[in-house]
């Protein structure tokens, strides 16, 4: 079972190295629950370690992760605000037993992609 729900959205102003030009870009914020026990479904990459945010590299297709995306940055689990730390992320991924409950930090996209997320059937499925 995945319940998802959008906790809010943000404008960051992101400057760029190369230039003076600020971006704006949109962020929105998802929790999302998931709930059966592992395998949970997706792969971190990134983290404090290698100087990165902790990053969902991969979503397995059919999974109980897969309301997720690939690129998705993980900021909490199981509301355990996070240093970044991979290690970290993962011990507590792994120390999960029926539930995991993530805070996920996503580029805003298209509207089409929020309705896709909260359409009953994906809401209800079990996976």
């Amino acid at each position: 079972m995945i319940n998802m729900r959008m906790l809010g959205n943000t404008a960051t102003g992101i400057a760029s190295s190369e230039s003076s030009i600020t971006q704006k870009e949109r962020y929105i914020y998802l929790e999302v629950l998931l709930q059966g026990g592992a395998p949970w479904g997706f792969t971190l990459k990134g983290g404090l370690e290698h100087g990165e945010p902790l990053i969902i590299s991969k979503v397995e297709e059919g999974g109980k992760a897969d309301s997720l995306q690939a690129g998705d940055e993980v900021v909490n689990i199981n509301e355990v605000e996070l240093s970044s730390s991979r290690r970290e992320a993962i011990s507590l991924v792994k120390g999960s037993y029926k539930t995991l409950k993530l805070v996920i930090r996503s580029a805003e996209q298209p509207a089409t992609w929020q309705v896709t997320c909260t359409v009953p059937s994906v809401l209800g499925a079990a996976h």
